[in-house]
């Protein structure tokens, strides 16, 4: 109802202006208004009296009202997706650094780990050529 071949072939004029005012209003080119989808605001684009909106051409009204509430639904939506999308950016941001932590904390345990074994195996040869350093026994119980 609000597209241009609408528009052309309405024959008042004031309904032209408001139809026109609609088009101008959800593509963003406001002429004369803040660009604040309201009934009041649309009366301004289009620059007839509210009261011709609200009494006289209400179906024009409730379709920009209805188009309205899909355009604030569509942003609401586009703005909470660019929320989850920034929080998710965060998220694995914080998990990228989290991972980065504990490869680094894995490479120094098996570093320390790698120089416990050598130096094990340094004492256990020295213990079976000199008594001076014994090995402690492990006081876990044999693996079956």
């Amino acid at each position: 109802m609000n597209d241009e071949a609408t528009t052309a072939t309405e024959t008042d004029p004031v309904r032209k202006a408001i139809m026109s005012a609609m088009d101008r209003m959800f593509s963003g080119t406001p002429e004369r208004s803040t660009g604040r989808l309201s009934v009041s605001q649309l009366a301004v684009e289009a620059d007839v009296r509210r009261w011709q909106l609200t009494h006289r051409h209400t179906d024009l009204r409730d379709a920009f009202q209805a188009r309205a509430r899909e355009a604030e639904d569509y942003r609401g939506t586009h703005q909470r997706t660019a929320e989850e999308r920034n929080d998710l950016r965060r998220r694995h941001a914080k998990l990228q650094r989290h991972c980065a932590e504990l490869e680094e904390r894995v490479q120094t345990y098996a570093a320390v780990i790698n120089l416990m074994a050598l130096e094990y195996e340094a004492l256990a040869e020295e213990s079976a050529s000199s008594a001076r350093v014994l090995p402690l026994p492990s006081r876990r119980p044999p693996r079956p």
